[in-house]
C-alpha cells in the first residue's frame, strides 16, 4: 500500500549556486556532495534581528557551509517602513518585496527565512515605543513560537538587548525579545495554544552578535575585554565552489536591491565575535556546539542513518552521482520509519531532492496560463525525465489540494523526456493568491495572521501542487513541486512565475487621492480587468450620498481574459470641506468584487500579486494652487509628480541629460525626488545650471537625501550639511519660527491642524548645520528630545528661491494628507507670494 504522502514547507535551501528568481535550481555535484555532508550534522542556529538586512550573512553562510547547520534568520519584520530605491512601493507592498530579497538572500547563504507577525510602522527612537506600537505580546508569541517550531541548539542575536536608546528601537526589541524568550520557551505555562502543534523548548545557549561598530570604533574594540567573546574565523574557502565565505555572503546581501545594499566580495581571514548571554558557558570556545551532540546519535534509533551517511560521504563519486543511490534511498527509507517529528522529517525531505539531484531527475508542473480562477480547469503539462542509469518508476501523479491521484507506471528510461497532459479543476472555495498576512486588517504595528500554523511562513503559501509518486530502487517516494507558469523572453530567455488564483474581475480607482478645490465635475477613471473569458457586469463606484456620482453604474461585458477596459464616473463634492473613501465595485451575478490587483515585478525577485481593497481618498478641500510649471527629477523613486498633477500642475519628468539652460526655461520650478542627490549621479554635474536657474528668478525644491553617500557635496548654493536628525512621532508639535513667512501664508494659511493626520513621520535626515542665508520655518521635536529646526530650510538665491526640506512628503501626499498638500503648494508659489503685497498675505 502506498504510503500517505504528507506535505511539507520545508525548502531545499542551497549553498551557493545562483539563477534568477523563480527558475529551479539545479545542483552541480560540488553542491550535492555538500548538501550529502549536511544531512550528516543535526545542529541549528537561530539568527534573530528586526529587519531584512539586519542579519549577518557572513555569519548564516559560515554556519550553514561550512559548520553545516541549520541556520534560520528570524527577522521579526518584513522592512514595510523603509525606503525603496527601484521602485515607487512603499509600507506593504515595500514589505512583500522585501520579503522576496530575504528568501533570495537566503537561497544563496544557505539559511533559512522566518519572520514574527510585527509591522515595520518606520523609524522609532527606543524599545518602549516600539514595544507599545508592536503589541509586545503577541510579538514575544511569535519569537517564542519560532523557537519552539525551529528548536535551535543556539540562539545569536544581531543587537545588544542592553542598549536601549542608542540604536533603532526595532533592533533593541528584537534582541529584548530574544532573550525574554530563551527560558519562557521551554515554559508549558507560556503560550500553551501553540503546544498542539509544538513542545516546549530549551535553547543551550545564546550569544550577541557584536563587532567593533557596537564600541564606536575600532580602537576601541580592540582595547576592549574579550573574555566573554568566543571568535570564529569565518574567512573560509570553498575550493570545490570556487567562492570565499564573504563572496557568498555578499551575494546573498547583494539581492537587497530595494535598500541599495549592492556588496563587493572579500577574501582572506575574517573573525566574527559572539558575546556569550544565556545558558550553558563554552570552555573550550572553538565551537557554538560544544558540548551538544550534533550527530544521528541525538534521534532515538538514527545511530545506524548517520553510520551510513558517512559511507555514502565516503564513497561519492563527483563524476557519477548517481551511484550513491541506492544508499541514499535506503537512508531515506530509515529516516522515514523513526518515530521522531523534528530532525527526521527535515531530513528526510532534504535527503529526497539530493536523491533527485543525483539522478537528474527533472519534475515539473506548467500551467498553460499565469492567472486562473476558483473553480476554472487548468490544463497542466508534467515534465519527468531521469537522467542517470538508477532504476526509476513514475507510480502516479497525485494534485493538490484536492488530492486526485491519477495512476501512470511508467517507467522513467535514461534521458527520456516523459510529458503529461493533465486538466485540473480548482476548487470553488480556493483563495485567491497573495501574501497571506496581507489578507486581514491589522494594526499600525502588527499584522493580522489567524491561523497559528501559519505565523513566521516567509513567503506566499501556494495550494495548488502536484506530487510525482516516484518508485527507485523499490522505495517510493513522494516528489511535490508547485504548479508554476513559464514563458520565453526574447531577451531573457526562460522566464518562470507561479500560477496566480485571481478573482473573476479586478478593478482599480486610476487615481489613489482626488482633489475636488470647488464643486466642478471631476472625470474618475476605473480600470477594470478580466480574470478569466466572458465576464459581464455592472461597475459601481460607492461614495457617501453627499457626493455626486454619475451615472449609478457603468455595464461592461468583456470577452478575452485579462483584458482591461477603462470606464469614467462623473463625481462632484459636497460644498463643505469634507474627506470620503471611494470603492469601485463590480457585481456579477448578484456578487461584489471589490478588489484591486496590484503586481510586484522585478527580476530579482518572484513576481507577486497583493490584492487590496479598490479603493481611493476624495478630499474636498478650499485648498489654492497658482500655475506653476514643474519640472520633476525623480530619485529613488516617489509618486510625489502624480500627487502634484492632482493638484492641477503641469508636471513634467525631467531626466538628467535634459538638464539645459534651454530645456528649464520652460519651467517655474524645479524638484528632485527623494535621495536623487544619493542616486543620481550626473547631478552632480548640473548643479551649475540649476543654481542659475534659481537665480534667475525661479524656485529649486530638493527633497530630502540621506547624509553620507552625496554625488556631490553642494548640493546648494550656501553650506548645508545633512545629519541623521528625524521626528519620528508623526503627531509631534509643531512650532513656526517664521509664522509671517510667505510660505506659510500663501496662498493657503498653514496652521497646526495641517500637521496632523501625518503618516509614520514627520521628516528624516534633516540638516543640522546650514548657512545664515536659510530661514528654518518650523521646529518639532520627539519626546523628551531637543528642536529640531532643519525640516524647511528656505533662502534666497538670485532672483529666486532655493529650498531644502527633510519633510516625508513622499509619504504623505499619496496618503491624502490635506496639510501636505496646501504647504507643498504654498512652496511651489513662492515666487509667486512675492508678487503680491506682503501686508495681504500676512497672517
Amino acid at each position: 500500500m502506498q504510503k500517505k504522502y504528507v506535505p511539507t514547507i520545508l525548502t531545499f535551501l542551497l549553498c551557493c549556486h545562483i539563477t534568477i528568481a523563480q527558475q529551479p535550481q539545479k545542483l552541480n555535484s560540488v553542491e550535492i556532495y555538500n548538501q550529502i555532508q549536511k544531512l550528516n550534522f543535526l545542529g541549528s542556529v537561530l539568527y534573530i534581528a528586526a529587519h531584512p538586512d539586519d542579519e549577518n550573512t557572513r555569519l548564516i553562510s559560515y554556519l550553514s557551509n561550512e559548520q553545516k547547520a541549520r541556520t534560520g534568520y528570524l527577522s521579526l519584520t518584513r522592512g514595510d517602513g523603509g525606503q525603496n530605491l527601484i521602485g515607487t512601493q512603499l509600507r506593504e507592498l515595500l514589505g512583500v518585496i522585501r520579503t522576496q530579497e530575504l528568501i533570495e538572500a537566503r537561497k544563496i547563504d544557505g539559511g533559512e527565512q522566518f519572520f514574527s507577525r510585527a509591522n515595520d510602522f518606520g523609524f522609532s527612537k527606543n524599545p518602549t515605543e516600539t514595544l507599545e506600537i508592536w503589541d509586545k505580546e503577541k510579538v514575544l508569541a511569535d519569537v517564542i513560537w519560532a523557537i519552539r517550531k525551529f528548536q535551535p541548539d543556539v540562539i545569536v542575536n544581531r543587537f545588544d538587548h542592553r542598549s536601549s536608546g542608542t540604536t533603532h528601537g526595532h533592533h533593541t526589541s528584537s534582541a529584548m525579545l530574544s532573550v525574554e524568550s530563551f527560558e519562557l520557551a521551554n515554559n508549558p505555562v507560556i503560550f500553551p495554544e501553540q503546544l498542539q502543534f509544538v513542545k516546549p523548548w530549551q535553547t543551550k545557549r545564546q550569544f550577541f552578535n557584536t563587532s567593533w561598530w557596537f564600541y564606536g570604533t575600532i580602537e576601541k574594540f580592540n582595547a576592549a575585554d574579550k573574555k566573554n567573546l568566543i571568535a570564529l574565523q569565518t574567512g573560509a574557502y570553498y575550493a570545490g565552489l570556487g567562492k570565499s565565505n564573504q563572496e557568498i555572503a555578499a551575494l546573498s546581501r547583494s539581492r537587497h536591491q530595494s535598500q541599495g545594499f549592492g556588496s563587493t566580495g572579500a577574501r582572506g581571514e575574517e573573525t566574527e565575535y559572539l558575546e556569550f548571554i544565556n545558558g550553558d558557558a563554552l570552555k573550550e570556545k572553538k565551537s557554538l556546539f560544544e558540548g551538544i551532540d550534533t550527530s544521528w546519535n541525538r534521534v532515538k534509533g538514527g545511530k545506524a542513518i548517520g553510520v551510513l551517511l558517512t559511507t555514502i560521504t565516503a564513497e561519492f563519486d563527483h563524476n557519477n552521482p548517481s551511484a550513491s543511490i541506492p544508499n541514499l534511498a535506503k537512508a531515506y527509507s530509515m529516516m522515514e520509519a523513526l518515530d521522531e517529528n523534528h530532525w527526521a522529517p527535515l531530513k528526510s525531505a532534504a535527503i529526497k531532492e539530493i536523491i533527485a539531484a543525483c539522478s537528474g531527475l527533472y519534475l515539473e508542473a506548467v500551467a498553460q496560463n499565469q492567472e486562473a480562477t476558483p473553480g476554472s480547469v487548468i490544463k497542466l503539462k508534467l515534465e519527468a525525465i531521469n537522467r542517470s542509469s538508477a532504476s526509476i518508476q513514475l507510480m502516479s501523479v497525485t494534485t493538490l489540494p484536492e488530492q486526485i491521484n491519477t495512476a501512470q507506471n511508467r517507467e522513467l528510461k535514461n534521458n527520456i523526456l516523459n510529458n503529461i497532459n493533465l486538466d485540473l479543476k480548482l476548487p470553488e472555495s480556493i483563495d485567491y493568491t497573495q501574501p497571506y498576512w496581507l489578507r486581514e486588517n491589522g494594526t499600525v504595528g502588527m499584522y493580522s495572521v489567524n491561523q497559528q500554523q501559519n505565523i513566521g511562513i516567509p513567503d506566499v503559501i501556494r495550494e495548488i501542487k502536484v506530487v510525482f509518486n516516484i518508485q527507485i530502487n523499490g522505495i517510493e517516494i513522494p516528489f511535490e513541486r508547485t504548479v508554476i507558469y513559464k514563458y520565453n523572453d526574447d531577451v531573457k530567455g526562460e522566464v518562470y512565475n507561479y500560477l496566480d488564483i485571481v478573482p473573476e474581475v479586478t478593478t482599480s480607482i486610476l487615481d489613489k487621492v482626488l482633489l475636488f478645490k470647488d464643486t466642478k465635475i471631476k472625470y474618475v477613471g476605473v480600470k477594470i480587468k478580466t480574470g478569466k473569458d466572458a465576464v459581464k457586469g455592472n461597475l459601481q463606484l460607492e461614495l457617501p450620498k453627499n457626493w455626486g456620482v454619475s451615472p449609478k453604474s457603468i455595464p461592461f461585458n468583456i470577452e478575452k481574459k485579462g483584458t482591461e477596459q477603462i470606464v469614467y464616473f462623473e463625481v462632484t463634492a459636497p460644498n463643505k470641506s469634507e474627506e470620503a473613501v471611494a470603492k469601485s465595485v463590480a457585481i456579477i451575478d448578484n456578487k461584489r468584487f471589490d478588489k484591486e490587483q496590484i503586481i510586484i515585478n522585478y527580476d530579482h525577485i518572484t513576481k507577486q500579486q497583493v490584492l487590496k481593497s479598490a479603493e481611493a481618498k476624495c478630499i474636498k478641500t478650499d485648498l489654492k494652487t497658482n500655475e506653476e510649471r514643474i519640472a520633476y527629477i525623480m530619485g529613488a523613486g516617489d509618486e510625489v509628480p502624480s500627487s502634484l498633477t492632482q493638484l492641477g500642475y503641469n508636471v513634467t519628468l525631467l531626466k538628467p541629460e535634459e538638464i539645459t539652460p534651454e530645456k528649464l526655461e520652460n519651467f517655474d520650478v524645479i524638484m528632485t525626488g527623494v535621495r536623487a542627490y544619493n542616486t543620481v549621479a550626473a547631478l552632480a554635474n548640473k548643479q551649475t545650471i540649476l543654481f542659475d536657474f534659481v537665480k534667475g528668478g525661479k524656485t529649486m525644491l530638493v527633497q530630502y537625501n540621506t547624509a553620507g553617500d552625496l554625488v556631490t557635496e553642494n548640493i546648494a548654493p550656501y553650506p548645508l550639511k545633512l545629519s541623521r536628525d528625524r521626528v519620528t512621532e508623526e503627531d509631534a508639535e509643531v512650532r513656526f519660527l517664521a509664522p509671517n513667512h510667505p510660505v506659510l501664508n500663501f496662498p493657503n494659511k498653514i496652521t497646526s491642524k495641517d500637521f496632523q493626520g501625518w503618516k509614520q513621520e514627520q521628516g528624516l535626515y534633516y540638516p543640522s548645520e546650514y548657512d545664515k542665508a536659510f530661514t528654518p520655518i518650523l521646529s518639532s521635536n520627539d519626546k523628551g528630545e531637543s528642536p529640531k529646526n532643519g525640516a524647511l530650510l528656505i533662502a534666497p538665491y538670485g532672483k529666486g528661491h532655493y529650498i531644502y526640506t527633510g519633510l516625508s512628503f513622499f509619504r504623505e501626499l499619496p496618503e491624502g494628507v490635506t496639510g501636505a498638500y496646501k504647504l507643498i503648494s504654498n512652496i511651489i508659489s513662492l515666487q509667486s507670494s512675492e508678487k503680491i503685497p506682503i501686508q495681504k498675505i500676512k497672517p
